[in-house]
């Protein structure tokens, strides 16, 4: 699978470990995530409208060695999936979403009418986060997270993608999970109150990534540092309690 993610930092934490839990699940991914720190998706199209080369082209979780536009990487080769998504502090406010979430679907299919499209969900902020965008919803976490699964369930539809629910497995981490649970002395899934951590967190949604693209069960192995019976608590949750 050849997967081309058009994002920000959000989408370069879902891609850190997916080339490789994607692996050590006997399935093969290469990823390519388009990144510009906090782009949303107002500036992603204006950057295709004036052929930008403004976006690190990082490759399997590794960092940029070259800029790119949007169509150069569209037209670099054949994709199997393209992702999509709005920058984190928009991504509860649907009417940031519209036109430019449209005219980016319409130009992913141009360019590359086979690839499946699937909308990236993110996830809502830490309380306690001094995120500028957390102003958008109160400072409060339980409602952002309500706020972003209502605009990115409606967005989905809109462009006839499928949903990868990042947030919503971060959310039931830190809800229902006592390791998780942050607020209770659980280990936090972001390093700084609005980015995932650079192990657990990244490693969920690396998982929920790998779940939804191939609907095969997700297993849990040794990665790097990370204690394999929280990986398996994650593994858990990706796999809707199974």
């Amino acid at each position: 699978m050849k997967l081309l993610s058009i994002g920000n930092s959000f989408s370069t934490d879902a891609h850190r470990f997916l080339h490789t839990v994607a692996e050590q699940n006997l399935c093969e991914i290469d990823t390519a995530n388009l990144f510009i720190g906090g782009c949303n998706l107002q500036t992603h199209w204006q950057n295709v409208c004036e052929d930008n080369a403004f976006y690190d082209y990082e490759l399997n979780g590794n960092e940029a060695e070259t800029k790119i536009s949007i169509k150069t990487a569209l037209q670099r080769q054949k994709w199997d999936v393209v992702t999509l998504q709005q920058a984190s502090a928009d991504s509860g406010i649907y009417s940031t979403y519209q036109p430019y979430l449209l005219s980016l679907a319409k130009l992913v299919r141009e360019y590359q009418p086979q690839a499946k499209l699937y909308f990236h969900q993110t996830w809502s902020y830490e309380n306690g986060s001094e995120h500028s965008g957390f102003l958008n919803y109160d400072r409060d976490s339980r409602k952002m997270f309500e706020c972003i699964v209502s605009a990115s369930e409606k967005a989905a539809e809109s462009i006839g993608a499928q949903l990868i629910p990042a947030g919503t497995v971060i959310q039931y981490l830190r809800e229902n999970t006592a390791e998780f649970d942050y607020e209770n002395g659980g280990i936090s899934l972001c390093r700084d109150t609005f980015h995932l951590s650079e192990t657990y967190g990244r490693y969920a949604a690396a998982a929920t990534w790998f779940h939804t693209l191939t609907g095969e069960k997700f297993t849990a192995k040794e990665l790097e540092n990370m204690d394999l019976k929280l990986l398996e608590v994650i593994a858990k949750a990706v796999n809707g309690g199974k």
